[in-house]
């Protein structure tokens, strides 16, 4: 029998993108998906490559019964829906938002939230009920830094450069998200305290409880719609043959996370789950590249895959994208 699903803030990019994917999920019934601001709306009518796809409208109910419960909601009001809606016990929830990301934020309402990094967690995700879904910038970063930080090596700063697109910046409209702003432009925004970091630097203590670099972040707005390129560099006095099998050690389970030795490009992960991660020594430092679909593997299709791990299901199930290169 399907799971029954619902999600809650469902005009948004990663709403849309979780509607995409579900409606292939042979194990999953979307039974609703809820929206203030669209009640009544045909779903096709918001998200409108779903037409002949998905005839369903977008509710102002919610069903307390559902078997799985996705918050697509803006950062800090997954808390307040969920202190003012209540479900089944036997409901599993995935918060898209960071409101449960942090340690001392995990436990809500007697709910423990897990981290869900797969890559970091997996066997606590695999029991878990309630899960807190990486950050889009955390999830690259952490992806290029974790096997440093599980072999112990990471001894200085790491200097960080991310590029997102977009749809980075979600639906609502702000000065810097205007076509005739964003169009042949490039800019950064919160250096050095992008509100991602705090995740980021807790999985690498996590994993190097000795750890004393600081993660030195400088995230940019790119002219284009979807994607993470992120470049993290730091000094490093080993063999690179060594790190790149560690790194490939480190990932030789991850049906989605893959280490190549050719140099990376967003176009090999966009549309997709993947992240791709390249290695490169010069002169005593070492560079570290990672790529991701900012709205899949940075959320709504890790969030399918954390899912997936919770029911015991294939984990690619539902998540067999390729690409669009051309």
């Amino acid at each position: 029998m399907a799971l029954k699903v619902g999600i809650i803030g469902g005009a948004g990019y990663t709403a849309g993108e979780l509607i995409r994917l579900l409606i292939h999920h042979p194990k999953v019934h979307i039974d609703f998906v809820y929206s203030t601001s669209n009640s009544g709306n045909k779903i096709s009518s918001v998200h409108q490559d779903l037409v002949g796809s998905l005839d369903l409208k977008f509710s102002s109910q919610v069903n307390p019964n559902v078997d799985v419960l996705f918050l697509c909601l803006g950062h800090g009001n997954s808390k307040r829906f969920l202190e003012a809606n209540s479900f089944s016990e036997g409901t599993k929830i995935i918060d898209l938002g960071n409101d449960f990301r942090l340690n001392g934020s995990h436990t809500f309402n007697e709910k423990n939230f897990v981290y869900g990094l797969p890559e970091l967690n997996k066997s606590k995700i695999q029991s878990a009920n309630y899960i807190a879904n990486p950050g889009c910038f955390a999830t690259a970063i952490q992806l290029a830094l974790l096997p440093l930080a599980n072999s112990k090596m990471l001894k200085a700063d790491v200097h960080v450069t991310a590029v997102t697109g977009a749809t980075g910046a979600g639906t609502s409209l702000s000065p810097t998200t205007h076509f005739t702003w964003r169009d042949n432009n490039f800019s950064y925004y919160k250096p050095f305290t992008h509100q991602h970091l705090g995740e980021i630097n807790q999985s690498l203590n996590s994993l190097q409880d000795d750890l004393k670099s600081d993660v030195v972040f400088m995230p940019y707005r790119g002219d284009f719609s979807r994607g993470i390129f992120a470049t993290a560099y730091t000094k490093f006095d080993g063999d690179i043959d060594t790190v790149k099998s560690i790194y490939k050690s480190f990932y030789k389970d991850s049906k989605f996370t893959f280490v190549t030795d050719e140099q990376i490009h967003l176009k090999q992960v966009v549309n997709s789950n993947k992240c791709l991660i390249h290695l490169h020594e010069h002169e005593g430092k070492l560079l570290i590249t990672s790529c991701i679909d900012n709205l899949l593997k940075g959320a709504s299709g890790q969030a399918i895959h954390n899912m997936n791990l919770m029911y015991g299901f294939e984990e690619t199930e539902g998540l067999q994208l390729k690409a669009t290169y051309f």
